[in-house]
């Protein structure tokens, strides 16, 4: 703390001399007029220094200062309106004048000295030190640093500092500051707002950029902070003074220059962003979009700087504008007469009008006679009062608080044991600061200054302005949005229509991003080591989607939908059962047509020549009931074809169960027949009276009834019923019918399979029968043919997946009902329609010689 020892010093040599002395480097004030009650001012008229560092081993000198800020001079003549309008307002201090004390000077060490000097009311003439009215409150400084080290020893004797500028979110600590108030918003909302000012355009890939002292350090952590609330990324962070070495500055040109960030967040005064702006402009680094605080976006003074055109473009927040009556005629009378003593007006007016006051020979002469109105300048252009605003509502509120402490004087007077009030310009700094922490009014021009909170500060709001051009030196800038700290989240920070001019001039808004947006059906994978605005965008895997941009995570569609081929949307599933309109299902349904269309064509034939000797010899009736038991075979393949459906699903099993075991008894029932046949043929032998048409009838009904028994159970306890069958795919749903009981599935089954066993068992036997057409034969063929079909039936439908089950359940229905009506008709029709000559009575009943011999 360099102030410490300069403060020491004073307090020593002030205990050693009572007397009003001057200790050390007393100046008298730039701007000064007398009154009852004294309010001191503290600007920068020239805001650069050499950056020399004290080290207090000696008394530290007043150093010179240069660079003209017109801005500053601006700011002391609004203090000295509102003084003169005050004095001239009955309403508010009646009786009293208000009188001021402005200082010029710039760097932290000569602006503490001038803060004491007004503390402590002692000033030096060039002939003797002299004491004077301390001061009742300091308006000032502009700039946060300085603020911060006199704000906190003067606040220690109690007078007010009231500061229009100074916007370090660190001077809202009460402890450290208890005298201070502002007019205008900490940096802690304006921090803020910028992030929600980067979130709102998507530059979600930022530099930024400070001052290296409290009022950058403060002010751009609060930004990253509440950036990363946001989901903004810091690309890199640094922070330089106007006195740091030339090579500090390259160092900082040179990330900029290697940076991917195109937006850059710049929180500084003024002096650091011209020295920047002059280096990149220099190197011809442009193509940037700059982002201001308030210390800087609105200042005329960067003109000066050749860089100043890569800030055309420039976004920032600023107070909101306003207008004061009355101050544009008083800052055009001003006159180097008024103030004699003062060498900054001199300074100023041979600025303005080019000319000089002491007769240089340089120079053309100029006496005081011109008039300020005649010559555009900065100094008296009322287009934007912003900040000079707040210096007009300080005064203001330290005359309100005079004022309400003098109301309440009266009212309570009974209550003060010297029954009396103290005169104005008796008032004392405590209680002024007491009454500026309730101060609450309008000022002459209509305008509603709420409140300080508890910590001195008063409400954040702002305008969001642009520079889009410069004219005459002069930045022009124009309000495009607000910030309203006071409303809910949400509503705090809104857009106008003003067509905004970006970096180079452009009307597109500039994109920074690290990465690419990831669009739907992607998600954001993070880069190891990488902030988190880095990432990769990952496809979605299947059954997941992502619906959004940059979504951070896939969503699992729902059990019954899938992703779509983009991977932005779930699509119900694909629904799949064996349909009629597919190639398969109109394939399998034409073979089950067809075998209808013979197994009929076969029954036509037996049926015209049923006379004869091969029909008859060969058990028609059951050969009838056998061809349309085939028929019901081929037609219950088509219930597995088409949606499944309750009544499908209960059918196509049952049906197909019943009629191959009746198709199977009636063959079983041909088989016995034969074996009897041959039999009957012996010598004693009557068998054949045992198993005649009734008891072929009977036995065919039998083994069908028990087939039908084993069904209703199966129907009653556990029937089949539609399923949605969601685990074989995972984008498709297999449409199927649940078998329901296992065990009335495996039982039908079972049955059908029992019952070709000994069909096929009795034929083999059957085979060698010494019958020319013996029929034996060509049943063993069919069981044959039947039974492996049904074997590879059995790992085929298990194994198979989906529709592919049904086909292969359909398959092995029309395989061994073509095989049985193949194996046992086709024979028989060659012989009743191509060897006619065969179907005799005589042909049908030989016997071959081995078997007569045996």
């Amino acid at each position: 703390m360099q102030i410490l020892p300069l403060l020491f010093m004073i307090l020593l040599t002030q205990a050693e001399q009572p007397d009003c002395r001057p200790q050390g480097h007393r100046l008298q004030p730039e701007l000064e007029k007398d009154g009852d009650v004294i309010i001191g001012g503290i600007f920068s008229f020239r805001t650069i220094q050499d950056g020399y560092i004290d080290s207090f081993t000696k008394m530290p000198m007043i150093r010179p200062c240069k660079d003209f800020s017109f801005r500053e001079f601006k700011f002391a003549h609004t203090m000295m309106f509102a003084i003169e309008e005050i004095n001239k307002d009955t309403d508010i201090l009646p009786g009293v004048t208000l009188g001021y004390k402005i200082y010029n000077n710039c760097g932290s060490t000569d602006i503490l000295r001038a803060a004491m000097a007004l503390v402590s009311g002692v000033e030096q003439s060039q002939t003797d030190a002299y004491c004077t009215k301390p001061v009742r409150a300091i308006i000032g400084h502009s700039g946060s640093t300085p603020t911060m080290s006199f704000a906190k020893i003067v606040g220690r004797f109690n007078i007010p500092v009231i500061s229009h500028f100074a916007t370090c979110a660190c001077l809202s600590n009460r402890k450290e500051y208890p005298s201070f108030f502002r007019t205008i918003p900490s940096d802690f909302h304006q921090s803020r707002a910028l992030a929600q000012l980067v979130k709102h355009f998507g530059w979600m890939w930022v530099g930024a950029l400070s001052n290296k002292n409290d009022y950058g350090i403060n002010g751009i952590t609060t930004f990253i902070t509440a950036a990363h609330e946001e989901g903004v990324c810091i690309e890199y962070s640094e922070a330089f003074e106007s006195t740091s070495p030339y090579s500090e500055i390259l160092r900082i040109v040179n990330i900029i220059r290697g940076s991917t960030s195109k937006v850059i967040m710049a929180f500084m005064s003024h002096r650091e962003i011209k020295m920047l702006v002059g280096e990149l402009y220099k190197q011809n680094i442009t193509g940037l979009q700059w982002i201001g605080s308030d210390a800087w976006i609105t200042d005329d003074s960067l003109t000066d700087s050749p860089g100043h055109t890569l800030l055309i473009g420039s976004i920032g927040f600023t107070v909101r504008n306003a207008q004061i009556t009355g101050l544009g005629p008083f800052l055009q009378e001003v006159n180097p007469s008024q103030f004699p003593d003062s060498m900054f007006l001199k300074e100023f007016w041979e600025n303005v009008f080019n000319c000089s006051l002491s007769q240089s020979e340089a120079r053309k002469s100029c006496n005081g006679s011109e008039h300020l109105r005649d010559v555009p300048n900065s100094f008296t252009d009322m287009t934007d009062l912003r900040f000079t605003n707040n210096i007009y509502q300080a005064v203001y509120a330290v005359a309100h608080a005079i004022h309400n402490f003098m109301l309440s004087c009266e009212k309570n007077k009974s209550s003060i044991p010297t029954d009396i009030c103290p005169k104005l310009n008796q008032i004392t700094p405590w209680q002024v600061l007491n009454f500026l922490q309730s101060v609450n009014f309008t000022t002459p021009g209509g305008e509603n200054f709420v409140f300080f909170d508890n910590n001195g500060d008063s409400p954040a709001r702002y305008e969001l302005i642009n520079l889009q051009s410069v004219n005459k030196g002069k930045m022009e800038v124009y309000t495009i949005g607000y910030y309203d700290a006071s409303l809910p989240k949400g509503q705090r920070f809104s857009m106008n229509d003003v067509q905004i001019v970006w970096r180079k001039g452009s009307n597109m808004v500039p994109v920074s991003v690290c990465s690419e947006s990831c669009p739907p059906g992607t998600r954001k994978a993070a880069q190891i080591g990488r902030p988190v605005c880095c990432y990769d965008c990952i496809q979605c895997p299947p059954g997941e989607i992502s619906n959004e941009t940059d979504s951070i995570g896939c969503l699992k569609c729902p059990v019954a939908q899938w992703s779509n081929t983009r991977g932005d949307a779930c699509i119900p599933k694909e629904v799949e059962f064996l349909s009629y309109e597919e190639i398969m299902g109109i394939t399998l349904a034409l073979f089950a047509l067809i075998g209808v269309f013979l197994t009929m064509v076969a029954m036509l034939i037996f049926y015209i020549y049923r006379s004869t000797p091969i029909v008859r010899a060969n058990n028609s009736e059951l050969s009838f009931l056998l061809l349309f038991s085939l028929t019901l075979c081929f037609l219950c393949s088509l219930t597995f074809i088409g949606r499944p459906t309750e009544w499908s699903c209960m059918l196509r099993h049952t049906a197909f169960g019943i009629t191959f075991v009746l198709c199977i008894s009636c063959v079983l029932g041909k088989t016995i027949v034969v074996l009897m046949a041959f039999k009957a043929t012996l010598p004693g032998s009557n068998v054949m009276k045992w198993f005649g048409p009734a008891q072929q009838r009977l036995s065919v009904l039998g083994i069908t009834l028990i087939q039908v028994l084993i069904c209703l159970f199966w129907l009653t306890l556990s029937p089949p019923l539609p399923n949605m069958n969601l685990n074989h795919y995972q984008d498709k749903i297999i449409l199927e019918c649940n078998v329901g009981s296992a065990v009335g599935f495996w039982a039908v089954l079972g049955y059908i399979s029992l019952l070709a066993f000994i069909c096929f068992v009795l034929a083999f036997l059957a085979r060698k029968l010494p019958d020319n057409f013996n029929e034996a034969k060509f049943i063993t063929f069919s069981m044959l043919i039947f039974c492996a079909v049904w074997i590879t039936f059995i790992p085929a439908y298990v194994s198979s997946p989906g529709k592919f089950i049904v086909a292969v359940e359909i398959f092995a229905i029309l395989g061994s009902s073509f095989g049985l009506l193949f194996c046992i008709f086709l024979p028989k029709c060659y012989i009743i329609l191509m060897r006619p000559e065969m179907n005799t009575k005589k042909l049908v009943m030989v016997k071959t010689s081995q078997v007569v011999h045996h």
